[in-house]
């Protein structure tokens, strides 16, 4: 089942370093080998008595011999090596044994993976039973995973006495090793580019720089037309769809002006209807005065009228002003009547003075 709450650690270098190799297996064989001068390593590994050598290109696998561990041996090596123009730009690796090399597996915090390096040739000698002056590491990178907070690698290590007699033994050849690395531990440079290397960094090859230039010159041409090949027909339509834009603009401001008289006469009508409604579910002003005429006793008074909003306000004078709550609530057309301040005495007239609110019924509610 799919989880989406799974880690996603986007490395976009890894991303164009894979995007890049995909675009070079497309390219004729003739033109990757001016891109890529070095074409497959030989792979030299170290026992006892005896070298054993072998050739990979890509997935495929040529067994070149077992040689003695003697000048002889070195010297066959040698011959080899010159007989056969494949090895002219070949890379050569020293591929130790369990004899030569150990590795083990570390998890460390993911504050730590920017100086690993660093981190483990301070710790070493607490990890291992060497300390950094005794031996040549070199660190693998697993994962790194954001959700534990721990980055996983392994560590390989050799003997720093093994791998100078190592380089020391094999100095006569024509080619320098470029790199070293533990057959336990899988290193693969094609398919991932941070590979580790035990060599040191004193004999590692130094590029001819007119090559790196020659190099990544054809790379970043080949990028460039196939930028241009991927970009043209976009840029193309791009013209096309700005050109169908500027017409559609002149169309929309047309129908924009329309759309802006279709609205205000749609809202003149929405308005003159929520009048019509509001004037037909409330009773007329005429029926409001002559209902209250009849309600009200001639020997009550009015001096103050107002109907807004559902309501009618009255004050007046009145016997028995409390009774007018009875009798408006009584009819049909009103509701809620209230006093909405105290009743007080008129001293002169002897009648009491009110002031009081009453809704006036929505015929809906009828």
């Amino acid at each position: 089942m799919l989880n989406l709450d799974a880690n996603i650690d986007l490395d976009v270098k890894k991303f164009f370093r894979w995007w890049g190799g995909e675009l070079l297996h497309l390219l004729p064989d003739h033109l990757k080998q001016i891109l890529d001068q070095q074409q497959g390593q030989l792979v030299l590994r170290p026992y006892p008595t005896l070298f054993s050598l072998s050739y990979e290109q890509g997935d495929a696998c040529e067994d070149l011999g077992e040689f003695s561990r003697d000048a002889d041996g070195i010297e066959q090596i040698k011959s080899l090596l010159l007989s056969d123009n494949r090895f002219e730009n070949v890379n050569l690796v020293f591929r130790l044994t369990g004899l030569d090399a150990v590795s083990k597996e570390f998890s460390f915090p993911l504050a730590a993976a920017e100086n690993l390096q660093q981190v483990l040739a301070y710790e070493l000698d607490r990890f291992t039973p060497f300390n950094k002056d005794q031996v040549y590491f070199a660190i693998k990178l697993l994962e790194k995973n954001k959700q534990t907070g721990l980055v996983r690698l392994i560590l390989v290590l050799s003997p720093r006495d093994k791998i100078d007699a190592l380089i020391e033994e094999l100095n006569p050849l024509t080619i320098r090793p470029s790199l070293i690395d533990y057959d336990s531990v899988i290193n693969d440079r094609e398919s991932n580019p941070s590979y580790y290397n035990l060599l040191p960094e004193d004999h590692r090859e130094k590029k001819v720089e007119w090559q790196n230039y020659i190099h990544g010159s054809l790379t970043a041409l080949f990028f460039i037309l196939l930028a241009v090949f991927l970009v043209l027909p976009l840029w193309l339509e791009n013209q096309a769809v700005s050109k169908l834009r500027e017409d559609i603009a002149v169309i929309e401001k047309e129908a924009t002006v329309v759309d802006q008289l279709q609205s205000e006469i749609d809202s003149t009508i929405a308005q003159t209807k929520q009048l019509i409604t509001k004037k037909q579910q409330s009773p007329s002003v005429v029926t409001l005065l002559n209902s209250l005429s009849a309600l009200i006793k001639d020997d009550t008074w009015l001096n103050y009228l107002k109907y807004s909003d559902g309501q009618i306000q009255i004050q007046g004078q009145s016997p028995a002003a409390s009774a007018l709550i009875a009798i408006l609530e009584g009819s049909d057309l009103f509701a809620n009547a209230r006093f909405v301040s105290p009743v007080t005495q008129d001293r002169m007239t002897g009648l009491e003075r009110f002031q009081l609110t009453v809704d006036v019924k929505s015929r809906s509610s009828d």
